[in-house]
């Protein structure tokens, strides 16, 4: 997992939250608490699958170009970081004669590919949408008051 899904998941349902609010990456990058070019980068995916659409200059920025209730956050889990579950080393050595170490990569992978489908099986349960509805569910302290809404 890496934390582009994060940002995805966080700029969609902030995205949803202001419908007819065209917001730069920097107000953006403001609310998700990182910086604006990580933003950009992550926007980028989300603007070639279609999910958010652009606008330079005066008065620009980025907006939603989906339905929020539509997407699942499996879409944007495959979209942003599928496959990375799994470590770039594992235990084990392949030429080893010993059974246990001569294997043990091939079944990690395996343990891995068969979380990460469960994984996202969980992820197509929820929506940019449904996310939206739960976090306006929270009571909110009085203190946090929003700039972008």
């Amino acid at each position: 997992m890496n934390s582009e899904f994060t940002i995805a998941v966080h700029s969609l349902v902030l995205l949803a939250h202001l419908p007819d609010h065209m917001a730069t990456s920097e107000e953006i990058a403001a609310n998700v608490s990182t910086h604006s070019a990580r933003i950009r980068k992550v926007m980028g995916f989300l603007r070639k699958a279609g999910y958010v659409s652009t606008k330079e200059g005066i008065g620009g920025g980025f907006i939603l170009s989906c339905k929020p209730e539509e997407v699942t956050l499996g879409e944007i889990y495959r979209l942003t970081c599928q496959g990375t579950l799994k470590p770039s080393w594992c235990s084990g050595d392949e030429s080893k004669p010993c059974m246990i170490s001569s294997k043990m990569d091939k079944l990690m992978g395996k343990v891995f590919n068969d979380a990460e489908k469960q994984m996202e099986h969980y992820f197509e349960g929820h929506t940019i949408g449904s996310m939206l509805e739960q976090i306006r569910a929270f009571e909110c302290p009085k203190s946090n008051t929003e700039s972008l809404s």
